[in-house]
């Protein structure tokens, strides 16, 4: 059974940076594709980007350009980049991990907070 963690979250001000990791137990990790996900209090949770097995790089309108996802197989580790953050990014960022005829495993979350 695969684990995941996320890790990184924290309090920024506006304009600042974080880098969270989501880590992987298993050995397979280079065939499995990574998402992250946010969800903010009260809202519905929402895809913020993805990296394939291949490291093909997909985004959401509203972090692309500011957030970069990029993934070290030899370390089981996706990470998500966060650059120019908004208060508007303030939520509980989720990693799942998608494994090939298996179903998706999220992690327990880690919360970011962009506030002054």
């Amino acid at each position: 059974q695969v684990q995941v963690v996320e890790s990184g979250g924290g309090l920024v001000q506006p304009g600042g940076s974080l880098r969270l990791s989501c880590a992987a137990t298993g050995r397979d990790f280079g065939i499995y594709n990574v998402a992250w996900y946010r969800q903010a209090l009260g809202a519905e949770r929402e895809f913020v980007a993805r990296i394939t097995k291949r490291g093909d790089q997909s985004y959401a309108a509203s972090v692309k350009g500011r957030f970069t996802i990029s993934r070290v197989n030899a370390q089981n580790t996706v990470y998500l980049q966060m650059m120019s953050l908004i208060p508007e990014d303030t939520a509980t960022y989720y990693c799942a991990v998608d494994r090939p005829l298996l179903e998706r495993v999220w992690g327990q979350g880690t919360q970011v907070t962009v506030s002054s």
